[in-house]
């Protein structure tokens, strides 16, 4: 058994994050969200990966994500040169996959259910593939899914003005190796990319055996900020257990709750009320730190108060004295205010930004 990660694309979402970087590196609770996918996959017992990664970004991902040591798998990259959709993602990968049943697993996807679940499925059915199903409130936006009372796939379609259900596709699959075939015969859609909607429903067609599971924990697609502040409150409220404090604090402040402080970390007069992740190398001073916030390695906070928000590695931000919520701030960017002081402020900011307020 294999997996096939999905870690290409432009992250148009994201913007302007992804500007400067992959959105599977975008961190949630201060890990990349790519890695949850491959601490996910190795859990299940599959440690053979390829990742497929794009001419802009596939470099700082492999630098970032290494050889998969760190994870005990053996990662393998494939440039996908264009973005052309699932399938053909699949395509280029077909020499890292041979004849090996893999599962696919789309990089910016967030998924509570432990996946061996669905592998065991996989293997004892002997489905030529198995897919995940979600209930979803706008079903258009999605491939959707139509099942009979069996599980059995029925039809899929790609993101259907008149949705047949409300199943959408969750980004997780698992394939045998007749997917080369299905794929070898499907021709671009309409908007030029070659569907794994497509390949899937080719299966269908010739009467292999396709079927699905229904999510029963939460899905998240991290691809907008919403999603990803949404991502980084459940992960802090499932991974963020205990507190623990490996920097410094002074006596003038305070952590309640859940935090976790990192090495070489300094907070002076701050408050901190977790659940709350705070890096590395870190430096606060008369900050206000609230629940759902992840402030990421090397940040320097000062007279700030953040709340529900995700800050980057190396930003700074000095002297906002109104409460920073529900913002997402990239690497490096700089936010400064002058006395003087605005109504109301709501972020988000790409990396290496530098915002003034006067």
């Amino acid at each position: 058994m294999k997996a096939l990660i999905l870690s290409g694309g432009k992250g148009t979402r994201l913007r302007p994050l992804t500007y400067t970087g992959a959105k599977q590196l975008v961190p949630v609770a201060n890990k990349p969200i790519l890695w949850y996918g491959i601490e996910g996959i190795v859990a299940a017992g599959v440690t053979d990966i390829g990742i497929i990664i794009s001419p802009e970004t596939g470099e700082e991902v492999k630098t970032k994500t290494g050889n998969g040591e760190l994870f005990g798998a053996k990662i393998t990259y494939i440039l996908q040169e264009q973005p052309a959709g699932l399938a053909h993602a699949v395509k280029v990968a077909q020499p890292f996959l041979g004849d090996s049943p893999f599962i696919m697993y789309l990089g910016d996807n967030l998924i509570q259910s432990d996946l061996n679940l669905f592998l065991e499925r996989f293997k004892s059915q002997q489905t030529d593939a198995l897919i995940l199903l979600r209930q979803v409130s706008n079903p258009s936006a999605f491939g959707v899914a139509e099942v009979d009372g069996n599980g059995r796939v029925l039809h899929l379609v790609e993101k259907p003005k008149v949705p047949p259900s409300n199943l959408a596709l969750v980004g997780i699959y698992f394939f045998a190796k007749t997917i080369h075939d299905a794929i070898a015969s499907i021709q671009p859609s309409a908007r030029g990319e070659l569907e794994i909607t497509d390949a899937i429903q080719c299966l269908i067609d010739r009467q292999k055996k396709v079927e699905a599971c229904q999510l029963e924990g939460w899905w998240l697609d991290t691809g907008k900020k919403d999603d990803l502040l949404e991502a980084n409150r459940i992960i802090l409220d499932t991974t963020c257990l205990t507190k623990s404090i490996e920097g410094e604090v002074d006596t003038q402040s305070q952590v309640i709750g859940r935090v976790q402080i990192g090495q070489g970390t300094k907070l002076v007069n701050c408050t901190v009320r977790g659940p709350a992740i705070i890096g590395r190398d870190c430096y606060l001073e008369d900050c206000f730190i609230g629940p759902y916030s992840s402030i990421g390695n090397n940040v320097t906070l000062i007279d700030v108060e953040v709340d529900h928000s995700v800050i980057l590695q190396s930003a700074k931000v000095v002297g906002i004295h109104q409460r920073i919520v529900d913002s997402v701030i990239g690497q490096r960017a700089q936010l400064t205010v002058t006395p003087q002081r605005p109504k109301a402020l709501r972020f988000m900011i790409g990396d290496d930004s530098q915002i003034e307020l006067t």
